[in-house]
């Protein structure tokens, strides 16, 4: 990935999905774009969390995907790069997925999101779908690289959920985990 100022673009469709790509400018941020946009990502998951329903949260990711693909393919168009570290669209909508992980164990138990009036009990989880997404997302253990290299926003994308998806699956098995240690020990 290429570290160096994105160009301006000057045409006024190119500059705005540009900007969304970049996150809303996070993703200009330094030292670490990605992890910026990881934070932004930690705000579009409170987002679908202001609402109690579970299908809203699920709506939320299925459509983020789509556009995000249209938009990362346009931004390295504009750029002339693949996946430009600036371009942090990826992440934003795969935080969502990290945190759905423990989300799923709320829903199961209270059959609706966890709420922002309960964060003291989840922030501990969301914390932990940030950091294991930012640990995948960075390294990208085999088959997250090879997805990489898939064309334009679709490569761009699809690591990002892929590593969302193995953070997920770690932070769904904490409460399963606790769950048989209290059962184990009585």
């Amino acid at each position: 990935m290429n570290a160096s100022p994105a160009p301006t673009p000057t045409n006024p469709r190119d500059r705005a999905l540009l900007w969304f790509a970049e996150g809303c400018g996070s993703g200009r941020l330094r030292p670490a774009p990605g992890t910026w946009g990881s934070l932004a990502g930690v705000i579009w998951t409170l987002l679908l969390l202001a609402f109690p329903r579970p299908w809203i949260y699920v709506a939320g990711i299925v459509l983020s995907i789509p556009v995000a693909i249209v938009v990362c393919t346009a931004a390295e168009r504009i750029l002339g790069r693949h996946d430009p570290s600036s371009v942090v669209l990826d992440e934003i909508v795969a935080m969502p997925i990290a945190f759905g992980g423990y989300a799923v164990h709320w829903a199961v138990g209270t059959g609706q999101m966890p709420g922002w009036s309960d964060a003291r009990l989840w922030w501990p989880f969301m914390a932990g779908a940030f950091v294991l997404f930012r640990v995948f997302d960075v390294w990208k253990p085999w088959p997250i690289r090879r997805l990489q290299r898939l064309p334009g926003g679709v490569g761009v994308v699809v690591d990002d959920l892929a590593a969302a998806l193995v953070a997920a699956g770690l932070l769904w098995s904490v409460p399963l985990l606790m769950f048989w240690y209290r059962l184990a020990r009585g």
